[in-house]
C-alpha cells in the first residue's frame, strides 16, 4: 500500500520556476528599483538636455603612399603607412595650429578647437575619419574641413621635406664623383696611347657608373607622386542635433536605471538574512510551508476568523488544518504545539485558536491549552463559557458550575468552552500567571492534560511562548511531538529557523510545517516586535469543578501532579546537526 499522506520535503523546482521565483524576490525591493529608475531618468534628462545643441560633422580622407607607379599591385599601402601614427599626427597640436590660422581662432579658443576633434580609423582601411563636434551645424562642418585640409597640407609638407632631403643627399654623393670624373676625362685626353691610358679608361668607366646610379636615384625621387591623400567625403552641415533626443534619452535612462535597480536589488537579496521565499523557509525548517495567511483587511479583529468580512483568512486556516490532518506524524498522536520564533505571539495565538475551530468543524473533540503562562490573554479575547472538561480535574459528582480551584498553580482545573459559531465549539484551558513557569509546564498534571489527545476522536492544540525567547516550548516538545512554527518571513532570519529546527529536534520533537503571515499592523520589517504587553487580567470565570484530592485516591497510590513532585527541565545541547 502506498502512503499518500507522507509529509513531503521541499520539492525540487525546475529552472523556469526558480527564475520566476528569483524575479518575484527581486520585486520585493521596490524602493531600490524605484531609486534606480529615478536615477536613470535623471541621467536621461541630463543627456537629452546636454546633447540638444550638439552637432557633429564628419570628413573622410584616404591616405596614399608616395609611389612612381600607383597601378603597381605589388605595392601594399599598409606597409608603407603606419595608420596608427598618422592618426596621432592628425590629433597633434601642429595640425590644430594650422587649422586655427585658417579659421582665425585666437589662442584662448585653441583648447576648445582641439577638444572638439576626434579622429578614427575604420578597420581594414587606410581611411582617417575626422569627426568634429560643435554647437552649430555650420561651425561643425567648417572646422571638420579645416582640420582635414590642415592635416593633408602638413602631410604634403612632410613628404616634400623628406624627398628633398633624400635628393640633396644623393646630389651630395654625386657631385664629388662627377668632379672626379671630369678631371679624369681631362687627363685621358692628354695621355698618350698605352697601358696607362687603358687603366684611366677603366677608372672612368667605374666613376661614370656611380654617377649614373646616383642620377637614376635622384630622377626616381623627383618622379615620385607625393600626394598625401584625397578627401573622399567632405564635411557638410548636419541636418539635426547629434543627441538621441529627450524621448529617447528618457527611455534609455529608464532602461539603464532599471538595470541598476535590479543589480542593487540582487545585491540586497544576496546579503538579506531573511528567507527570500517559501522554499527558503522549507529548507531551513526541513518541513513544508502549510499556508500563507492573507493580510487582514480588518486591520486586526477578533482571534476567531470564522464569520469575518474577509473569508479568505478562515479558508486558509481550514486549508492548514486539512494538510495537518493528512500528515501521518500528526494523525498518529494528534498533539500540536503552536509557537512563534520570537517577539509577539499574537499571530501564533490566532493560528492556534482557528486551527482548534477548524478541527472542531470536522467533528473532533478539541482541547486548546494556553501554555503561555507569562502573558495569558485567550480567556479575555474569546467568547467563552464554563465547560465540563478536563475529566481528570473533576471530582466525582461535581458539576460544571461548582467546585473550586485546587491551588494557585497551573493547571488548576479551570476549563472554558469557546463558541466558534458555525464551526462548533471547543474546550480551552486558559493560561494563568504562575510563580514558577518551568515547574508548572513540566508537572505531571500538565502532561496528563496534554494526554487528552489519546482519547478517541480528540485533538489537543497547545499554544506556547516564542521558542527563541523562552525555553517554555522546549519543555513541552517531547509531550506534543508535532510543532507548527508561525512566523513573518520578513522579520525572521534563516539562521533563526535553522536554530528552531535544531532545538526542537534536540528536544525530541518534529517540525510539522510552518505558517507564514504578513507583518502585523505597526510592525516594521527586520525588527522583532517586543513581547506582548501584559493583557488585562481575564474576567473571573465560573468556578471550575473541584480537582481530585489525595484522600479520594486509592490506597498506596501516588497521585502525580499534586504539587509534591515536578519533572526536571531537559537541557538541550546546541550543536551543528
Amino acid at each position: 500500500m502506498i502512503e499518500t499522506n507522507r509529509p513531503a520535503a521541499a520539492p525540487a523546482e525546475d529552472e523556469p520556476d526558480l527564475l520566476r521565483d528569483q524575479f518575484r524576490q527581486l520585486l520585493r525591493y521596490r524602493r531600490l528599483l524605484g531609486a534606480g529608475i529615478g536615477i536613470g531618468l535623471l541621467g536621461g534628462v541630463y543627456l537629452g538636455v546636454s546633447t540638444a545643441d550638439t552637432y557633429v560633422a564628419t570628413a573622410d580622407v584616404v591616405l596614399r603612399a608616395p609611389t612612381d607607379d600607383p597601378f603597381n599591385p605589388s605595392l601594399a599601402p599598409d606597409k608603407a603607412i603606419n595608420i596608427g601614427s598618422e592618426r596621432q599626427v592628425a590629433l597633434s597640436s601642429s595640425i590644430a595650429n594650422e587649422a586655427a590660422k585658417k579659421l582665425g581662432v585666437s589662442a584662448s579658443g585653441f583648447a576648445a578647437l582641439r577638444s572638439g576633434l576626434q579622429v578614427t580609423n575604420p578597420p581594414q582601411t587606410m581611411v582617417l575619419r575626422f569627426t568634429y563636434t560643435a554647437s552649430s551645424p555650420k561651425e561643425a562642418a567648417k572646422r571638420a574641413n579645416a582640420m582635414t585640409e590642415a592635416y593633408l597640407l602638413k602631410r604634403q609638407e612632410a613628404l616634400d621635406v623628406t624627398r628633398d632631403k633624400m635628393v640633396k643627399g644623393y646630389q651630395d654623393q654625386r657631385d664629388p664623383v662627377a668632379k672626379q670624373l671630369d678631371e679624369l676625362v681631362k687627363q685621358i685626353n692628354s695621355m698618350p696611347a698605352g697601358t696607362g691610358r687603358d687603366a684611366a679608361y677603366s677608372s672612368k668607366t667605374d666613376l661614370q657608373s656611380k654617377v649614373n646610379t646616383l642620377n637614376s636615384n635622384i630622377a626616381k625621387l623627383q618622379a615620385l607622386d607625393m600626394s598625401p591623400g584625397r578627401v573622399t567625403s567632405a564635411a557638410t552641415a548636419p541636418p539635426g542635433a547629434d543627441g538621441p533626443g529627450i524621448v529617447m534619452s528618457l527611455a534609455l535612462g529608464a532602461a539603464v536605471g532599471l538595470a541598476l535597480g535590479l543589480l542593487a536589488a540582487w545585491v540586497r537579496l544576496v546579503f538579506d538574512p531573511a528567507p527570500r521565499s517559501e522554499g527558503d523557509v522549507a529548507r531551513a525548517l526541513r518541513a513544508p510551508v502549510l499556508g500563507y495567511l492573507p493580510r487582514d483587511r480588518t486591520g486586526g479583529g477578533p482571534l476567531l476568523a470564522a464569520g469575518e468580512a474577509d473569508p479568505r483568512l478562515a479558508e486558509e486556516y481550514r486549508s492548514v488544518a486539512f494538510r495537518l490532518a493528512y500528515d501521518s506524524r500528526f494523525a498518529d498522536r494528534r498533539r500540536l504545539l503552536v509557537v512563534a520564533p520570537r517577539g509577539s505571539s499574537e499571530t501564533a495565538a490566532a493560528v492556534a485558536v482557528n486551527l482548534g475551530a477548524s478541527f472542531a468543524e470536522t467533528g473532533k473533540d478539541v482541547l486548546l491549552i494556553e501554555a503561555d503562562l507569562r502573558t495569558p490573554v485567550l480567556a479575555s479575547q474569546l467568547p467563552t463559557d464554563a465547560g465540563g472538561r478536563p475529566r481528570w480535574s473533576q471530582t466525582p459528582g461535581s458539576g460544571a458550575g461548582g467546585g473550586r480551584h485546587a491551588d494557585s498553580e497551573w493547571p488548576d482545573g479551570r476549563q472554558l468552552v469557546v463558541d466558534a459559531g458555525e464551526s462548533g465549539s471547543f474546550d480551552l484551558i486558559p493560561g494563568e500567571r504562575a510563580r514558577n513557569v518551568p515547574r508548572a509546564l513540566t508537572s505531571a498534571r500538565a502532561t496528563r492534560l496534554i494526554s487528552e489527545a489519546d482519547s478517541p476522536n480528540s485533538t489537543v492544540v497547545v499554544l506556547a511562548p516564542p521558542v527563541l525567547s523562552y525555553a517554555d516550548a522546549l519543555a513541552l516538545v517531547d509531550r506534543v511531538d508535532g510543532v507548527l512554527v508561525v512566523c513573518d518571513p520578513r522579520a525572521v532570519h534563516r539562521s533563526d529557523l535553522s536554530r528552531i529546527r535544531e532545538l526542537i529536534s534536540g528536544a525530541g520533537g518534529t517540525v510539522l510545517g510552518a505558517v507564514l503571515h504578513a507583518p502585523l499592523p505597526g510592525e516594521k520589517r527586520g525588527k522583532d516586535k517586543g513581547a506582548a504587553a501584559p493583557a488585562p487580567a481575564p474576567a473571573p470565570a465560573p468556578a471550575a469543578p473541584q480537582p481530585l484530592t489525595r484522600e479520594m485516591a486509592e490506597p498506596e497510590q501516588h497521585i502525580p501532579g499534586d504539587g509534591t513532585d515536578t519533572v526536571a527541565l531537559r537541557t538541550v545541547r546546541m550543536g551543528r546537526r
